[in-house]
């Protein structure tokens, strides 16, 4: 299964129990809500255990203030309904203060972990993901 739009997309691999997302843009509002919404529909195949969401942020701009509080809930969201880890790809400074505020709304800040590279966020989801669940 995979979701798609000009701001976001998602690719679901129910065996690996991994949810797949790229961000792209300077979100408002709008954006983050119609999101949430389209993330949960796509999760769906995976809420029956435990899951992981792997967000690739590198062309994701610092976004207008109110979707912090939006995406916070989000991963709230996410947590009470078995995501386990949260692992995001990013390098740009603000968009770090951002997304650590985001986690600390959603109370995830113990689950989730920043990667500067594709490479190091797959081999810690190898680490700490594949090779337990197998």
């Amino acid at each position: 299964m995979a979701g798609w739009s000009l701001e976001y997309s998602f690719e679901v691999d129910e065996q690996g129990a991994v949810i797949y997302e790229k961000i792209h843009g300077i979100w408002k509002a709008e954006t983050a809500t119609k999101y949430h919404e389209d993330f949960i529909s796509e999760v769906q195949p995976l809420l029956h255990s435990n899951w992981v969401k792997v967000v690739d942020l590198t062309n994701w701009r610092t976004s207008y203030p109110e979707v912090i509080e939006i995406i916070g809930q989000h991963l709230e969201w996410c947590s009470n309904n078995k995501m386990v880890l949260s692992l995001n790809i990013l390098n740009n400074p603000s968009t770090f203060r951002q997304l650590h505020q985001m986690f600390k709304i959603g109370g995830t800040k113990d689950m989730s972990y920043t990667f500067r590279t594709h490479a190091e966020a797959r081999k810690f989801l190898k680490e700490n993901w594949f090779d337990r669940k197998n």
